[in-house]
């Protein structure tokens, strides 16, 4: 069990974390969010979110599924999206303008959320950061209706999602880094199995896990590099700092381009397929 004083101290690192790439995550929001539409519309389906449902998005990041649910939820309905980045918050708010939804800065504790209750939760690649993730899930089956779904997406086993693990592993064995020790991260929900073990302690019932393969793709190697750039969290950015005098090192991001190289379709761009696995899980009714 994670102490609650680990829990907030895991929640301010994410914070700081977010916050530190949010402007690279905001510069590459077209690209990615193309690819990840697919994932967006799969969540959408099996949250069952209509018109006039009250919809939560944990970890909402820049605004998706968010901004996606508003547009299916009209008229009469309610979207809230919740992220720990302040700076993430500020990108989701920009996306949704006009859209009605409403947004909180915390987590699935924040005390905004106390006294809602939801249709549908959604969570997009957000549950595997949580300190404790079974009683994280249990506090989002808190947030549902009887009978109401949480339909979430988390990242499959690294080797297959080249899109967020392929440059991370480059300037890892650039550097001749250690595993990074245990603890949440992209990739801790990775095992189908584990999944549904989880979902299931967190008392929510009829969990089902579907594979999807994420079809992203970017113009070119150069931009790949950029993204990989742009989006490496502060810890990493700090070791090659330290291990090559500037995070600009030349012979660092040769590397990460020359292992995108193999991606490279005919036409210059490249092609990143990514599995994720979608989760639908089910609140207990009233008699559950």
């Amino acid at each position: 069990m994670v102490s609650a004083l680990d829990t907030a101290a895991v929640l301010r690192q994410q914070r700081a974390n977010w916050d530190a790439v949010a402007a690279g995550w905001r510069t590459w929001t077209v690209p990615f969010e193309r690819g990840a539409a697919v994932v967006t519309d799969r969540l959408i389906g099996l949250g069952g979110v209509r018109a006039g449902g009250r919809v939560l998005d944990l970890g909402t990041g820049a605004g998706e599924p968010a901004r996606t649910a508003a547009a299916v939820v009209v008229p009469g309905g309610r979207v809230v999206g919740v992220d720990p980045s302040p700076v993430m918050i500020e990108a989701a708010r920009e996306r949704c303008a006009g859209l009605g939804v409403e947004f909180v800065v915390g987590d699935v504790g924040a005390p905004e959320l106390a006294d809602q209750r939801f249709d549908t939760v959604l969570a997009r690649w957000s549950l595997m950061f949580a300190a404790d993730r079974v009683d994280n899930l249990a506090k989002a089956r808190r947030l549902l209706v009887p009978g109401g779904v949480l339909a979430a997406a988390v990242w499959g086993p690294p080797p297959a999602v080249p899109m967020i693990s392929l440059g991370f592993a480059v300037v890892s064995a650039e550097l001749a880094l250690a595993p990074p020790p245990p603890g949440p991260g992209p990739f801790t929900m990775a095992d189908p199995e584990q999944v549904v073990a989880e979902f299931t302690a967190a008392g929510l019932r009829d969990v089902t896990v579907h594979e999807q393969v994420v079809p992203f793709e970017l113009d070119s190697v150069d931009d790949f590099v950029r993204f990989t750039r742009d989006v490496l969290p502060p810890r990493m950015r700090q070791v090659i700092q330290e291990h090559r005098g500037s995070v600009d090192d030349p012979a660092v991001w040769a590397a990460v381009g020359r292992a995108a190289n193999r991606f490279v379709n005919a036409d210059g761009r490249v092609e990143l397929p990514s599995t994720a696995y979608c989760v639908r899980a089910v609140a207990p009714g009233a008699g559950g």
